[in-house]
């Protein structure tokens, strides 16, 4: 007997690595793709050919509607619902109380490879209160009469049946129309359907087992501008009041500093910056408050305002300000009252926008899968296509119990730019099969693409997404794929190991089987985006503070979070909050390990240098020797070939470099991540709660102060390491397209600065970096953008 499922730990040290797999992809699919091929649609777009998994067959029940059915002899009515029955596999459609001219217009697909009859019966029943359901006719098919279906054919029509009785001796009173084909995965109706696979599901828990695409919400950043009130008057009226502005969008507030000097006329012009998302629901809720004392804050006015008013802007261009009346707080309840505050009224100046031209973050910055700004003016045409087949997993482990045995019931999540994909929960097993494909549109090869895998425990429908007692679905790992460390056209066919980080230590939960293809649309597009800044124009013209930075993030992840959640079926917040890595920014002293030896491994090669140039100096190797002095020799005296010889030598490298490029994808790295050798107690403090659940206040205040500034020392400390590794991968082939032009603008620099006099360059280049503000731009160079661009080990970091 073999176990079921594979220790978590191995002594095979290839245990958490990555494995080349030989699915076979497209083999059986007609014309090598459900589409008949590869092929362009409008000239510019990539269609998909679903050749990047394995053909699945399915027989496609659609139950459209019935008419004429009889009455019940007992109640006059008839409460009709259709049963498809296929071997020992059920499915049902919802019933209809007293109607006798039904409209269902549900799917029903039966895996193939489970099939246990060569007939496919479709029931028609009364459902009663009491006792068993009445039987009101069937409907029987041949498998072996089936028609096959491929798309892009039409779908097929249904068609009118008449119903016979349970014997098939005679027709009954009674029709139902029906449409019954073999088909794939590729079929439309895949995704909408009830699957057999899911047979032990019924009612709203069948909706979460189906495969579904969701589209993040627009998101916009909402500016407001507090320039200055008029009138503010103190409720004692023997002072002038301390004011300040304190606004409130959904559940973020901000506030403005209070006025320095006690005046009824006070001027702030500071900035607040919200984040909202598409279409707006919340109001723009504005306060001006007086600080009596230390504790107590009165409300002078009050001011509420629909989002849909203000201006959207793509640009730094500024906008029109307005005044805006303020409602006296606690005003309103009599008639006199409110005509005594028309008369006199605080006034509000203020100058409010929503920005189009800023690109806004609602995920980890290390792990960005977008950079497009917010206005679709803005947007630039695709450079690429990402397509990816999600396969299946293997040798999950067990997550739950159900009737006393371990289960898993899996479903992959994948998310890149706005579109969120999900594929069907497979239930019960530990090697699921999904072979789903999805496609991307890629705007920037420098971004990432996240799936991760969950256990699905809301089965039995009904939960609130977001309720506090709802069961949460169970991580079982993540995987993250960087586009720009693809080769375009190739298909990657390897299995990921799951690695998920749990208190007592690194687990390896399954392994999760992709094949992923990189098409590149222009070459020249390519190459222009790796000299364009990261970000929207808007980032560095009106940058925010790293603390504004993380405040958004944070508010924009809660957002799609909320937003997602409320989609039919759900993506749980657990689920969006993981895939977004929201504790990525957290501190632990796992992670601050991992990124100071990776700064040390960079410092290491400047001692490798040294040893070698002290060899040199100490003669250990003579012929090396003697030749570092003819070329030292050499350069004395010619100066000119310094650079060139520099650059010939950085390209000679990098070609060397060619044979030893990385084969297979980056993925997480245990030991890089330093999650093997962790020591219990760091494990323990990094799921510690924050703010810690320590008992002693003055030891809870003193921890999480250390934790937030150590944590920004981790943040920096990763960035110095990131810059070191972006340098490593100039020639390391690791972003093939980066690499390439690198090294041919080695090729070209070596031969321009040979023919040019030395003193012409180092004169062209003192005047470059001297010349005057009045010519330089707020945006980065084209060698800065290249350089941001180029990839780092952080996506190895677990």
């Amino acid at each position: 007997m073999h176990p079921a499922n594979p220790p978590a730990h191995s002594s095979d040290p290839d245990d958490f690595d990555l494995k080349d797999t030989n699915p076979k992809l497209g083999e059986r699919w007609p014309s090598g793709g459900a589409y008949g091929g590869r092929g362009w649609m409008n000239g510019e777009r990539y269609a998909s050919t679903f050749d990047l998994v394995e053909q699945m067959s399915y027989l496609y029940v659609r139950v459209v509607k019935a008419k004429d059915l009889p009455p019940s002899s007992i109640t006059g009515s008839c409460d009709p619902y259709v049963e498809v029955k296929l071997g020992n596999y059920k499915g049902r459609t919802r019933h209809f109380e007293k109607k006798m001219n039904p409209e269902w217009n549900q799917v029903f697909a039966f895996s193939k490879e489970r099939m246990q009859s060569l007939v496919l019966e479709v029931f028609v029943k009364d459902k009663e209160m009491v006792g068993r359901d009445d039987y009101l006719g069937r409907v029987v098919f041949d498998l072996n009469e089936v028609p096959t279906r491929v798309p892009p054919d039409s779908p097929l029509a249904p068609q009118w049946y008449r119903l016979e009785d349970r014997r098939g001796e005679g027709k009954v009173r009674g029709d139902i129309m029906l449409a019954v084909w073999m088909g794939t995965q590729a079929d439309e109706a895949f995704s909408e359907a009830w699957h057999s696979d899911a047979a032990s599901v019924y009612g709203e828990g069948a909706l979460n087992t189906r495969s579904k695409v969701y589209v993040s919400p627009k998101l916009w950043y909402l500016r407001v501008n507090v320039i200055e009130a008029q009138d503010v008057v103190s409720n004692d009226r023997g002072r002038f009041p301390e004011v300040f502005v304190k606004v409130q969008v959904g559940n973020q507030v901000l506030r403005t500093k209070i006025h320095p000097t006690k005046t009824a006329n006070p001027l702030w012009n500071e900035d607040l910056v919200f984040v909202v998302a598409e279409p707006f629901e919340e109001q723009l809720f504005l306060t001006i408050e007086d600080r009596v004392t230390p504790l107590k804050d009165d409300v002078l006015g009050k001011l509420s305002l629909p989002l849909n008013i203000f201006e959207k802007r793509l640009d730094h261009r500024p906008v029109h300000s307005r005044w805006f009346n303020l409602e006296k707080f606690g005003f309103g309840v009599l008639e006199a009252d409110r005509r005594r505050e028309l008369q006199f009224s605080s006034r509000i100046h203020l100058r409010v926008c929503l920005e189009g031209g800023y690109h806004v973050l609602d995920e980890s910055t290390m792990y960005i899968s977008d950079q497009r700004p917010t206005a679709r003016q803005l947007w630039k045409q695709p450079v690429g296509i990402l397509e990816v087949g999600i396969l299946g997993a293997q040798g999950l482990l067990p997550m739950k119990m159900k009737d006393g045995r371990g289960s898993t019931d899996a479903y992959c999540v994948a998310k890149y730019g706005q579109k969120w994909v999900r594929t069907r929960t497979t239930l019960d097993t530990f090697n699921p099969k999904w072979n789903e494909q999805y496609t991307w549109e890629v705007y920037d090869p420098c971004t990432v693409i996240t799936l991760g895998v969950f256990d699905n425990c809301n089965l039995r429908g009904g939960e609130k997404p977001n309720a506090a007692n709802a069961a949460r679905d169970s991580r079982i790992g993540k995987v993250r794929i960087r586009l720009s460390t693809l080769e375009a056209y190739r298909i990657y066919t390897h299995s990921y190991p799951l690695l998920v980080l749990h208190p007592h230590g690194v687990k390896k939960m399954g392994e999760l089987q992709l094949a992923v293809r990189f098409t590149t649309l222009s070459l020249a597009n390519m190459i222009y985006v790796y000299g364009h800044p990261l970000l929207p124009k808007m980032h560095y013209l009106h940058p925010f503070t790293v603390n504004q930075v993380d405040s958004l993030r944070y508010q924009a992840m809660n957002i799609v979070a909320v937003r997602l959640g409320r989609a039919e079926p759900p993506l749980r917040k657990e689920v969006v909050e993981y895939m977004l890595d929201v504790d990525s920014h957290m501190w632990s002293m796992r992670r601050s390990k991992a990124n100071f030896f990776r700064i040390m491994s960079l410092i290491s090669g400047l001692f490798t240098m040294s040893h070698w140039f002290v060899d040199i100096c100490q003669w250990r190797n003579p012929i090396t020797s003697v030749l570092v002095h003819i070329l030292f020799l050499i350069l004395i005296w010619y100066p000119e070939l310094i650079l060139p010889t520099l650059f010939l030598y950085m390209f000679l490298i990098g070609l060397w470099n060619y044979r030893f490029r990385p084969r297979h994808p980056s993925h997480m790295d245990t030991k890089l991540s330093w999650a093997e050798a962790v020591h219990p107690d760091e494990l323990d403090e990094e799921f510690d709660t924050f703010p810690t659940s320590k008992s002693h206040d003055i030891v809870r205040m003193r921890y999480d102060r250390l934790r937030g500034v150590a944590g920004r020392i981790q943040t920096v400390v990763g960035d110095i390491a990131t810059q070191g590794e972006r340098f490593q991968s100039l020639l390391s082939w690791r972003d093939p397209r980066a690499t390439s032009l690198f090294i041919v603008f080695c090729l070209c620099a070596a031969v321009v600065l040979y023919a040019t006099p030395f003193r012409a360059v180092a004169l062209v280049a003192g005047l470059y970096y001297l010349r005057h503000p009045r010519f330089r731009s707020k945006l980065p160079s084209v060698p800065s953008n290249f350089f941001k661009r180029l990839t780092a080990r952080t996506d190895s970091l677990l």
